[in-house]
């Protein structure tokens, strides 16, 4: 079976982090594009250059298409979270998450989408 790729981050592509806003990730996006965009290099640079440009270009437009909208950039960070915490799905539909570390000290958890409320009750 082959290894899978890593995930491409598209904080990282943007050079952003998650608490970053709307307008922090915009003006990055086209800070990133106007110096990245094929159209912008020289006739002169080497092949390779190009390429590499090229691929950075396609790298921050793909983090762009899932950061740039509320929605998409939501889902991002919603499945980004499920690495990093326990989640159970709730009647509603919505779940209940708890980071890792989070875990050791919470013990009353809410729904992310409605009112009811789990009690996280330690390993015996």
């Amino acid at each position: 079976m082959a290894a899978r790729a890593p995930r491409p981050d598209p904080y990282g592509a943007l050079g952003a982090g998650p608490s970053a806003g709307a307008a922090e990730l915009r003006r990055r996006y086209r800070r990133l594009v106007r110096t990245y965009h094929p159209d912008r290099q020289s006739a002169d640079a080497p092949a390779e250059a190009v390429e590499e440009c090229v691929r950075k270009f396609i790298e921050i437009d793909q983090a762009w298409k899932i950061l740039g909208h509320e929605e998409t950039k939501k889902e991002y960070d919603l499945l980004r979270l499920d690495d990093h915490c326990f989640s159970l799905s709730c009647r509603c539909g919505g779940k209940y998450r708890v980071s890792k570390d989070e875990a050791e000290e919470v013990t009353l958890i809410s729904c992310d989408t409605c009112s009811l409320i789990v009690e996280l009750l330690p390993r015996s």
